[in-house]
């Protein structure tokens, strides 16, 4: 995000969620050009985890702290903040941490499995460990790990992605012993009871209902087809909330634009995540000829893709105020970043070393552009009315996070191939005018 904490939660959702990508959409993405980077971008994360796994039941959380970072505005080469790294482990434990890094690492090995088997096999290896770990030796790790409470807080517990981890993990080992943990754990862990309205680093159950979904509208382990069933009640509850299809009270709210409108903190991250699972089982539904039915309609795959590409189109310029909230993308977008690095003139133009008092007086409140272009990033968004204040500052919408980008690059490729189908003779597209490739 915009500081220079290593916080392992939010990055392992990221892994797990650009992996989900190319695993759903990894011929779309190679179509773009850009599986090369994809790959790159996983490895980068998966990389990191495996050298904070240094032994089966230790996995370093956390390297510096919220508190004495935030003090400081400085750039990455400057930094002068405490560099101190935090760990769970059996008498400290972490088995939300645990999981997710599990299910970055599951989902990163079938990702890597074509094209790098042997670094396949080690990540499975990892995440095997981790999860047996995070298993044994249950508990939060906030509670282990005190310093990330204010910061990124396991508000939803460890259950959701100790499940959500047995699943990544039976999709890449196909065991029948991480199905059966998902299934005989189902009610005791919220899986089959939660219906949610919310997806994000904190909370799995949507996406890990939209997992056990999956098994089941693809006609396997029929002898689990009864929870697999409420496993997808459930996930269906999610979709069609974000479909405004729910009973009165229980959808997402939107903003007079139409954006999905969960918090006033960051609220793209749940945006992006809800457009990925929007898409994902829009194509589930169409490859089995299904339609999604909801409590005040009827939905078919077209639709539900077509609701994800109206986010997309808000995200990108299509919204009240004509501003592309991905950094770099379209004629007008956030140019004030909340973030240490881009807001902070580079490295290479002024090697003179910038303190920290010194970053807040002469970059932080400076009220010009940032000297660097965060491309790609997508900031925090617009407030339940649309409005959006281009400050560097106001921190709940103009920081971004890697876990607000990450469900967009599978979304991104799959309405690119749609745009491709939609195009016209001329070879001009028709319907997705606001996908501009520069």
């Amino acid at each position: 995000a915009g500081d220079h904490v290593k916080f392992g939660l939010p990055m392992a959702f990221t892994v797990t969620m650009l992996s989900w990508s190319v695993i759903e959409y990894r011929d779309e993405i190679d179509a773009a050009g850009e599986l090369a980077h994809a790959l790159e971008a996983i490895k980068w994360g998966t990389d990191y985890f495996v050298k904070a796994h240094t032994s089966p039941n230790v996995l370093w959380a956390e390297v510096g702290d919220g508190d004495t970072d935030h003090y400081c505005w400085q750039r990455p080469e400057d930094m002068t903040t405490s560099r101190q790294a935090y760990r769970v482990d059996e008498s400290n434990p972490g088995s939300d941490l645990a999981g997710e890094t599990a299910a970055a690492m599951a989902a990163a090995s079938i990702v890597f499995r074509r094209s790098n088997p042997h670094y396949a096999h080690l990540l499975l290896h990892h995440a095997q460990e981790l999860f047996e770990f995070g298993d044994r030796h249950r508990g939060k790790y906030d509670g282990s790990v005190g310093v990330v409470k204010n910061y990124y807080a396991s508000v939803s517990g460890y259950k959701d992605e100790l499940l959500w981890a047995a699943l990544w993990l039976h999709r890449a080992t196909d065991k029948e012993d991480y199905l059966k943990y998902a299934i005989d754990k189902a009610g005791c862990f919220g899986g089959i009871g939660w219906a949610m309205s919310e997806f994000s680093w904190d909370v799995k159950y949507a996406g890990l209902q939209l997992l056990a979904s999956q098994l089941l509208l693809e006609g396997k382990h029929r002898d689990h087809a009864h929870v697999l069933e409420q496993y997808r009640s459930k996930a269906e509850h999610y979709l069609c909330s974000c479909l405004d299809k729910n009973k009165h009270g229980t959808n997402v709210e939107r903003t007079p634009g139409g954006l999905l409108y969960v918090r006033q903190w960051d609220n793209m991250q749940y945006v992006s995540s809800a457009a990925f699972l929007l898409t994902v089982y829009s194509d589930i539904l169409s490859r089995g000829n299904r339609k999604l039915h909801c409590p005040q309609g009827t939905l078919g795959p077209e639709e539900i893709l077509g609701f994800a590409r109206s986010q997309v189109d808000y995200i990108l310029g299509s919204n009240p105020l004509k501003m592309s909230y991905l950094v770099g993308f379209g004629p007008r977008y956030p140019t004030r970043v909340h973030h240490r690095g881009a807001s902070i003139v580079s490295y290479r133009e002024s090697k003179g070393f910038i303190g920290c008092t010194q970053g807040y007086d002469s970059w932080y409140s400076s009220p010009g552009p940032n000297p660097n272009v965060l491309v790609g990033a997508l900031v925090g968004g617009p407030d339940c009315q649309d409005n959006f204040q281009d400050e560097r500052g106001n921190y709940m919408q103009t920081e971004a996070c890697t876990y607000n980008t990450a469900p967009l690059v599978g979304v991104f490729a799959r309405l690119l191939r749609l745009q491709d189908r939609e195009a016209d003779p001329n070879g001009k597209a028709s319907l997705l005018a606001s996908y501009k490739r520069k």
